[in-house]
């Protein structure tokens, strides 16, 4: 049987285009298997330049597979995974390769590659990025596991992956459960992303009265400088488009409810887990939330609003709103690396944070021209305890941050709501204060529980006696 170096289970159009994208590479020969022939048999007909190597059982694909045996897993998340696990354990041997390319919770990948390292068999969950494009073009791709799986994974992955200035957009990220962890983090910073962008049109929409298409071209321009990015660039090309049945845009006969498939929703758990804020991430999951909640917002609906509306010259508000937008994107990629480094500490994994800029610069959905200034700010400080005070971003912060609150507050006046843009201001305000209310939670905290606090001025943990002649007493233990 013909010997291939890589298989791929599971064809859906994420599947079948990494198999194809694989066969397409020199130096690999592509097995393929799924749990219906149909599939591949279709895949087969559609594609038979590929020469792909097809088999109908776990046992034929094995075979056809060189050693040590490599099997990437392209199926739904969850108990689909886990069982195609279990048939590979059957028929894999020690040394062998199986790669998880799915959104997996990095917690399932943690216990799968523990219990599949027993078997003396190499667990890799890899992150995957770029949609279905990506996947047959050049996908940014950030695996986990093993120093061992990655000699042999490392060249396959670097033939398919995208190029960004010369270097494959892939790195070894960590061991177990560190690249889903890392794909995570990606993903609730595209959420927020997403948000801020639609914020930052709904801003121009509302504030200049400008239509999808003139907005479009706004987008249009805006990729030409410091926010280029392939979500601007798809941006301009969703607004552009025209329903062909109704002849209005297309933005405005899509149904206002977004959808979520989970990973947004799994950052802001993580980072609550981990004590990190990620509110602008967090106001992004919160505002698909609110859209899909119909029956409030038709409630709601005649509740008072404000009776102004932002006005001014059309041009220094779209600029205003363009500067807002790009303070607050800094904010988004801040938050998500300081979620990353509290990961790394966590699970013990030697994430390089400035490899993660690079990998992301090509490929993957959050691809974004600054990237290379934060590879930059971490290769000049390895130590960064916040990516915001790099030299680079506080000279952003500095240009952007009065329009950023002219247009917050002008939104807040004009009941256009900035979920995202807001919280990534009162983040940033916060960050920068030189002190906090948090003195008075604590106080409060003390005094309905006895928390204790600590003080300025001395050593020690205290508690007054609050219920008594409130006098301090020093205390010996705190239960926080």
């Amino acid at each position: 049987m013909a010997q291939a170096n890589i298989g791929v289970i599971g064809l859906a159009v994420m599947g079948s285009n990494l198999a194809r994208n694989l066969a397409s590479r020199e130096g690999n020969s592509v097995a393929i298997f799924n749990r219906s022939y149909q599939k591949t048999e279709t895949l087969l007909a559609e594609h038979p330049e590929a020469e792909f190597v097809a088999s109908k059982t776990y046992a034929e694909f094995a075979a056809s597979l060189s050693t040590p045996r490599t099997a990437l897993i392209m199926v739904q998340a969850g108990k689909g995974t886990d069982a195609v696990i279990d048939e590979l354990l059957g028929v894999f041997e020690p040394g062998d390769i199986i790669v998880d390319g799915g959104n997996a919770l990095f917690t399932d990948t943690i216990r799968r590659e523990k219990a599949v390292r027993e078997t003396g068999i190499n667990f890799v969950g890899a992150g995957i990025s770029g949609g279905e494009e990506g996947a047959l073009l050049g996908p940014s791709i950030m695996p986990g596991g093993s120093d061992e799986s990655w000699v042999t994974l490392g060249p396959i992955l670097k033939s398919i992956a995208a190029v960004a200035e010369g270097e494959p957009c892939v790195t070894h990220v960590g061991h177990d459960g560190a690249g889903h962890f890392v794909k995570m983090i990606h993903n609730g910073i595209e959420y927020a992303d997403m948000q801020l962008i639609a914020e930052a049109y709904d801003l121009i929409r509302r504030g200049t009265g400008k239509t999808p298409t003139e907005i479009s071209d706004i987008f249009t321009e805006w990729n030409k400088g410091e926010l280029e990015s392939y979500l601007i660039e798809i941006t301009a090309e969703v607004l552009r488009q025209m329903d062909a049945s109704t002849g209005r845009p297309l933005v405005d006969v899509i149904l206002d409810q977004a959808g979520s498939k989970g990973t947004g929703v799994w950052t802001v758990q993580t980072a609550l887990d981990l004590g990190i804020p990620v509110s602008g991430i967090a106001e992004a999951v919160f505002a698909r939330s609110l859209s899909s909640k119909p029956a409030q917002r038709e409630a709601a609906a005649s509740l008072p609003g404000p009776s102004s509306q932002v006005a001014g010259d059309d041009e220094s508000f779209i600029e205003d709103v363009r500067l807002a937008l790009y303070a607050s994107k800094v904010i988004a990629y801040s938050q998500g690396f300081d979620a990353i480094v509290a990961g790394a500490e966590q699970y013990g994994w030697n994430i390089e944070k400035g490899e993660i800029a690079k990998i992301w610069r090509g490929g993957c959905i959050i691809r974004a021209r600054f990237l290379n200034r934060i590879t930059e700010a971490y290769a000049e400080n390895p130590g960064l305890v916040a990516l915001v005070t790099a030299p680079f971003f506080v000279d952003v912060m500095t240009k952007t941050q009065d329009a950023w609150r002219r247009v917050v507050s002008g939104a807040a006046q004009s009941g256009i709501p900035t979920p995202a843009f807001s919280s990534s201001l009162a983040y940033y305000d916060g960050l920068r204060a030189d002190r906090l209310p948090a003195a008075l939670v604590q106080g409060q905290r003390d005094f309905f529980g006895a928390h204790t606090y600590k003080r300025i001025d001395k050593e020690g943990t205290f508690h007054t006696l609050w219920s008594g002649d409130r006098t301090e007493i020093e205390s010996v233990g705190s239960s926080h």
